[in-house]
């Protein structure tokens, strides 16, 4: 109780009340997945909230470093088995271009927004983070390399010019010069089939409008449906975060947890803007994490590194505001 009902974690047991009543009168309590989701949602919000409230000083001082060294290491490995990164959408050892995008703009922006002088090696490190991330042609890339710099050196006209210019010239060195995948953001367009994916999703929101269509369903796109045409042989998703909460919850409960997830994020970010506090990083994640629910389905996975992350940094400020609210 001490944990689970602490004030800096309260915004997570009210998500998980959210989930229960929704599984016991509007979910199909036969269905197992649906079951397994509302265990799975508990569990991990608990195993983020033990972690914080007992390592808070972990967290504060080594997991940064800890965290950008392991997804160079990840990077590294990669370009040793594969070193191929200009063949096509790299994606190193993950499974996926786009999993291993996320991981590498998020070390980049961590390890950009570091406050101490940074060494050689880490330099080097950050140029190769900004080459893996582009090189897998994810869409979103542009956007996450940018945010740190804007961050970090301020939010002027002058800064973004210049962190626009270096971003394009990146972009265009690779595009022209190598025959990589990342064509793939100019030949295919920017949305690509997502544009029909997004379409689809939001047909089948109407169709359950009020009620969605159960806690399983968080991919987006809801299972045992017609699938049209164009979008057969595709791993179908909404591609985006707040459609898939409401395809997963219906309008009134998905709205509820959407407002949660905003309201909490807006009122740590104001906090750490209010009181000039660092956390810098952190503000990163959160940010980037808002935007990119835009064209990624995240916020309702269990096991997604992206989103898991999300939900550990706004706990993470929540338990520092607390601590330096009471002065702990």
């Amino acid at each position: 109780k001490l944990v689970i009902f602490h004030k800096s974690f309260f915004f997570l047991l009210i998500i998980n009340i959210i989930n229960l009543f929704y599984f016991l009168f509007f979910d199909d309590i036969s269905n197992l997945d649906s079951f397994l989701y509302l265990i799975a949602r508990f569990v991990s919000f608990s195993l983020i909230s033990f972690s914080i409230y007992y390592n808070y000083n972990y967290y504060d001082k080594l997991f940064s470093t800890h965290l950008v060294n392991l997804v160079s290491c990840v990077v590294i490995l990669g370009l040793v088995i594969d070193p191929y990164i200009f063949s096509g959408r790299y994606s190193g050892v993950i499974w996926n271009p786009n999993m291993l995008a996320s991981l590498s703009v998020i070390a980049f922006g961590f390890l950009l927004l570091k406050e101490s002088k940074k060494t050689k090696f880490e330099i080097f490190l950050v140029l190769l983070l900004i080459i893996v991330s582009l090189s897998t042609g994810s869409r979103g890339v542009v956007i996450a390399l940018i945010l740190p710099f804007i961050l970090k050196y301020g939010f002027s006209l002058r800064n973004i010019i210049y962190t626009l210019f270096t971003g394009i010239i990146l972009v265009f060195i690779l595009n022209i010069n190598l025959d990589t995948g990342i064509n793939r953001l100019y030949t295919e367009g920017l949305f690509s089939n997502r544009t029909e994916q997004f379409n689809f999703a939001i047909t089948n929101l109407q169709n359950e409008l009020l009620t969605g269509y159960g806690l399983d369903q968080y991919s987006g796109i809801p299972n045992d449906i017609d699938v049209p045409l164009e979008l057969e042989g595709l791993i179908l998703a909404s591609h985006n975060g707040y459609l898939s909460i409401l395809i997963q919850y219906g309008v009134i409960f998905g709205c509820i947890i959407i407002l949660i997830i905003l309201f909490k994020s807006f009122q740590l970010l104001s906090y750490l803007k209010v009181k000039k506090k660092g956390k810098i990083n952190y503000v990163f994640l959160i940010i980037y994490t808002l935007i990119a629910a835009n064209f990624e389905s995240l916020f309702t996975g269990i096991n997604e590194f992206h989103t898991l992350l999300f939900w550990f940094s706004i706990s993470y400020i929540s338990y520092y505001k607390f601590q330096e609210d009471n002065e702990v």
